[in-house]
């Protein structure tokens, strides 16, 4: 047998619908192709929410930007951005 007709799956056990068998390729594909997209470097992963983000705990400064003023200042000067 060449590597050309040796089968890429083979099920050994049981006896799976069409329906399983599609959803197992699905699966494999897509797990094929985001590996793919990390190994390439796409950046097929899209950033973090700004609630995931750990950059946003380190305390940034004022300069530059606008100070929060008004009632509830004190509040919003420790909300991320």
């Amino acid at each position: 047998m060449t590597a050309d007709s040796k089968p890429f799956l083979q099920i050994v056990r049981g006896d799976p619908g069409p329906e399983e068998i599609a959803a197992l390729v699905a699966v494999l594909t897509a797990r094929a192709r985001a590996a793919a997209a990390a190994r390439d470097g796409d950046g097929g992963a899209a950033r973090p929410s700004r609630w995931a983000d750990r950059s946003r705990l380190v305390r940034s400064t004022f300069a530059g930007e606008l100070r929060p003023r008004g009632a509830g200042a004190w509040r919003a000067g420790g909300l991320p951005r």
